[in-house]
């Protein structure tokens, strides 16, 4: 890839290939629009199988308008199953065709409803499937042919001929090996012209055993060309059978189509009871509904005026909230001012006690000091 040019990558990779002009997105716009239409083409016979189903999602027009559709295929093949009238025949089928043109039409018109069925519906692989993605591919290879560019072109060019360079290159490579890929054959044609000789011989005698058996294969072909006029025979008589079957098989159909229609009527006006009734439980809900949303714009309009006055109480529990924890602040270096004060106070006893403990020593220290004295005068005296 890296040796590859942009413009034939464009090429040779359609993903990175866009419209570059009004015409060619209106060519494009015809294509996806063709698919589109054979994509809801492959849908309708299901939606048609469980209209039922799909009335209320389709809506009264396109309704109508596959019912419409329906009766007329139905026509078509009985005026196949019954060859008669051909003129008639191609009227109902116009007539088929125009109403599918006209369903169409109608689904194209309402592009959210085809894309929400093409979920909804489970359609079998059929062969339609693949006339589609042929058809897609070929839309892409037209859309390829009109963005190639004549500068793309020319490196596409560009492009093969380095290709059939190369290509000669290695033919040159390849006419060195053929020369020796001849010799080796050579060696071995003598080999085979040896054999050759051998196999005349036995072919010379293969040919006398051929005159012998050709007497025994003219027996067993005219044997062959009996047994195969009685098969032919017995076929015949088979297809008659057959056919009588089928005559049998169609008549049974059409009663089946008969009692089906019946039954359908029948399931149709059970179906009108059934809407009936649904409409009056609808009503009957509305009305009950539209009881509880007024009791419920009661009880959210209390709801808004009780969050209305929580929100004030919560506006003035944070002030309190403030107010507390600015008190309980104060409160507390009160306390540990008093209890800074009583340590002081302690302080002050505990010196005090010790000041006056060392004032009554110092006291009593003097006081037998002075006794002291006073005793030795006396005692000196006397001995005088």
């Amino acid at each position: 890839k890296a040796g590859i040019p942009l413009g034939v990558m464009k090429v040779l990779d359609p993903r990175q290939l866009k419209p570059d002009n009004t015409e060619t997105e209106r060519i494009l716009t015809v294509f996806d629009e063709t698919i589109v239409k054979l994509e809801i083409t492959r849908l309708i016979p299901q939606i048609i199988g469980s209209l039922e189903r799909f009335a209320r999602m389709l809506g009264p027009e396109i309704t109508s308008s596959l019912v419409e559709l329906q009766k007329l295929s139905m026509e078509v093949q009985d005026l196949l199953a019954s060859p008669g009238d051909e003129e008639k025949r191609r009227a109902v089928e116009q007539r088929l065709k125009c109403s599918l043109r006209n369903t169409l039409r109608l689904f194209l018109a309402n592009p959210l409803l085809y894309h929400g069925l093409k979920y909804e519906v489970w359609v079998r692989e059929s062969p339609a499937d693949v006339f589609i993605k042929a058809f897609k591919e070929f839309r892409d290879f037209t859309l390829e042919r009109l963005l190639t560019s004549p500068d793309e072109e020319k490196e596409k060019i560009q492009f093969m001929e380095e290709i059939s360079l190369r290509v000669a290159k290695n033919t040159e490579a390849m006419s060195a090996v053929q020369a020796e890929l001849e010799a080796a054959i050579q060696t071995q044609d003598e080999e085979i012209k040896s054999k050759d000789k051998k196999i005349e011989n036995l072919k010379i005698s293969m040919e006398d055993l051929a005159k012998e058996c050709k007497a025994d294969i003219q027996q067993i072909t005219k044997e062959g060309e009996k047994q195969q006029k009685e098969d032919e025979k017995a076929s015949q008589e088979r297809c008659a059978r057959l056919e009588q079957d089928v005559l049998r098989l169609r008549a049974q159909f059409k009663a089946l189509v008969l009692e089906h229609r019946a039954s359908e009527l029948v399931l149709r006006k059970k179906k009108c009871e059934t809407e009936r009734e649904i409409e009056k439980w609808v009503q009957k809900y509305d009305t009950d509904m539209a009881q509880k949303q007024a009791i419920y714009e009661e009880v959210e309009a209390v709801y808004k005026e009780e969050k209305a006055q929580l929100a004030l109480l919560m506006e003035k529990h944070a002030l309190l909230l403030q107010e507390y924890t600015e008190i309980e602040e104060e409160r507390r270096m009160l306390k540990e001012k008093a209890e800074e004060a009583a340590r002081e106070a302690a302080r002050r006893n505990d010196a005090a006690t010790y000041i006056q403990a060392f004032w009554k020593g110092y006291l009593v220290r003097s006081i037998y000091k002075s006794k002291l004295k006073k005793g030795k005068g006396r005692a000196r005296g006397r001995k005088k």
